[in-house]
């Protein structure tokens, strides 16, 4: 009697680990197919093997020790029963995709550059309305992936002082081009098409003005081209290298509200299952998830954390509707993290260079100094007032400072020459 209930109680164990182990043991086969397919059919049909064979296997001693002869066919029936009920759970939650609203129209004066690097760009242009200046400025936009939208703060100023005016989406961003194979969102590539940008618009030199992560790809541009730039304007540049400084951390200024939407968005089945994917093969997560998804996912994460780049107390702009690049993000951005250290070769290029900062920036300090204590021709000023999107946080101040470093005059506001931050 008491062997029977032991060998009973043995194989009820048994059989309640079958089916919590058998659903992970899917999930992992579905996980690592994606290094050799990008098909999730295939990745699918994997788990769906891995899942019904782990139950049947644990599950056919179990039902033997539970008294079934053989244990064989209640072990076929439990291994239909997990493996069904794990094809409902995935197909209702990781393979379901989510909302996608319809695409708003680009706006009037978007146009395209078909570039011989293979990229479709969308960018504005606004035509210089006082005496012509030889070099024209492009704006180079954060992110890495989030366009702005038609002619940046300051870029009617500049064409009033004779300056032609360029802002354009970049690779995966925007209204440009999304690339099929995402592993080729590299630095180099943003690079190639900035220096394709510049002979398409029949440029000797360009001045760029980068914000965020527009300063890094700035820095990068400066030093593989030095001679094809005139000046450069970084307003709450990125890291000019990340091997040299922590990474910016905005999620420390979230709200406990903002913290628990944007974990709820990031925590669905669905996102960690694409995120799990990046890191194994960045085209099976591009297969589960599409551009426009991705792309709609990281826009509402924006909008968790809108405002919260700016000092206490500012007003929150609206959003606009060119929307982010999930994918050029992340690829890219990881990337970044491979390229060699430019600063050596930055340390001999004499281009001038006025760097912003704003007071309220959360890019560590020691991020900006590192590109004033590198670029020999530098100027750093901070703005008060402002966070991390100048342009938006002080219009006024900003577009008075660029206006005055592109033409050559004395700056409005002084500037920081010391190691330590402004207080």
């Amino acid at each position: 009697m008491a062997r029977t209930l032991t060998r009973r109680l043995l194989g009820g164990v048994l059989l309640l680990t079958a089916m919590a182990t058998a659903p992970l043991v899917g999930a992992a086969g579905f996980l690592v197919t994606a290094a050799a397919s990008t098909a999730i059919p295939i990745l699918a049909a994997v788990g769906l093997v891995a899942t019904a064979g782990t139950t049947f296997l644990l599950s056919r001693p179990a039902f033997t020790l539970l008294g079934a002869h053989g244990g064989r066919k209640p072990a076929i029936l439990a291994a239909i029963g997990v493996t069904a009920a794990v094809a409902v759970l995935a197909s209702a939650t990781v393979l379901r995709p989510g909302a996608i609203p319809q695409a708003v129209p680009a706006p009037a004066g978007v146009r395209y550059w078909d570039l011989p690097t293979g990229s479709r760009i969308a960018y504005v242009h606004a035509a210089a309305t006082g005496k012509p200046r030889t070099a024209p400025v492009i704006f180079l936009h954060g992110g890495p992936g989030t366009p702005g939208e038609g002619i940046p703060v300051g870029g009617e100023a500049l064409t009033a002082v004779g300056f032609d005016v360029y802002s354009y989406d970049q690779l995966g961003a925007g209204r440009s081009t999304r690339l099929s194979d995402v592993t080729g969102y590299t630095v180099a590539r943003h690079v190639a098409d900035l220096e394709a940008i510049r002979h398409t618009i029949g440029a000797d030199k360009i001045i760029i003005v980068g914000q965020s992560w527009g300063g890094s790809l700035a820095a990068q541009y400066l030093e593989a081209h030095p001679d094809r730039v005139a000046k450069v304007v970084l307003t709450s540049p990125g890291a000019l290298w990340p091997g040299s400084q922590p990474d910016s951390d905005l999620s420390q200024r979230l709200t406990p509200e903002q913290q628990q939407r944007y974990d709820e968005l990031t925590g669905s089945p669905r996102m960690l299952t694409m995120s799990l994917l990046l890191g194994i093969n960045p085209n099976a997560a591009h297969a589960l998830m599409s551009d426009r998804e991705a792309d709609e996912r990281f826009h509402e994460l924006a909008l968790v954390s809108r405002g919260t780049g700016s000092c206490p107390g500012m007003p929150v702009r609206e959003p606009h509707h060119n929307r982010q690049g999930f994918y050029v993000n992340q690829i890219t951005s990881d990337d970044f993290r491979q390229v060699p250290d430019p600063r050596p070769k930055l340390r001999q290029i004499r281009v001038p260079v006025l760097i912003m900062r704003g007071s309220c920036d959360f890019v560590p300090w020691e991020g900006t100094y590192d590109y004033r204590r590198t670029l020999p021709n530098s100027t750093l000023v901070p703005i008060a007032g402002a966070g991390h999107a100048i342009a938006g946080d002080q219009p006024d101040p900003y577009t008075r400072l660029l206006r005055s470093f592109l033409t050559d005059r004395p700056l409005p506001l002084p500037a920081h020459t010391s190691a330590d931050p402004p207080r």
